[in-house]
């Protein structure tokens, strides 16, 4: 007979999918998942270092995904997201001037938006053991010290960095 749906062990409930079920069900990138960190540009690649790369589930380009299906156009759409470890990261990966500050910070607010609205199977993998937002510096960090500025993205806890390396 059918099995009873009721009787299905808790752990056959609540089975989390993986980062490539996620984006697969995501209809505005369902057609991007790629393996490792093949969806990060090459020459950004170096920017992005995983200690195990089996321990990678994949990427997403999310900005290039959108812009070929001609979605969001006049957005600040971030970059990546790759899972690592069963969590996934999100990197933007953009020049770190006190003068592009306010477009990273637009980038954050369209992601989590998008996140929430657009991707919910995604967003529930985000990293919970550690932020899982990330500003890497494309070229340096020219971020004038103490200004209103650095202080802004630095409460916002999206500090840029020189290179993301994930354990």
């Amino acid at each position: 007979m059918f099995p009873n749906l009721l009787q299905m062990s808790s752990k056959q409930k609540t089975k989390k999918k993986t980062f490539r079920q996620a984006v697969e069900s995501t209809p505005e990138v369902r057609m991007c998942f790629q393996e490792g960190k093949l969806a990060i540009l090459n020459k950004e690649r170096n920017k992005v270092e995983l200690t195990d790369s089996r321990k990678c589930g994949g990427s997403l380009f999310i900005d290039q995904c959108l812009i070929d299906q001609g979605m969001y156009p006049q957005d600040n759409r971030w970059d990546y997201a790759v899972d690592y470890s069963g969590e996934v990261f999100f990197i933007e990966v953009h020049t770190a001037s006190t003068g592009e500050v306010s477009t990273v910070l637009s980038k954050l607010t369209w992601l989590k938006d998008w996140l929430i609205h657009k991707a919910p199977e995604i967003n529930s993998l985000r990293a919970k053991t550690k932020t899982p937002f990330y500003w890497v510096q494309s070229n340096g960090y020219h971020i004038l010290s103490n200004s209103s500025q650095e202080r802004l993205v630095i409460q916002k806890g999206l500090k840029p960095i020189s290179k993301l390396v994930l354990k």
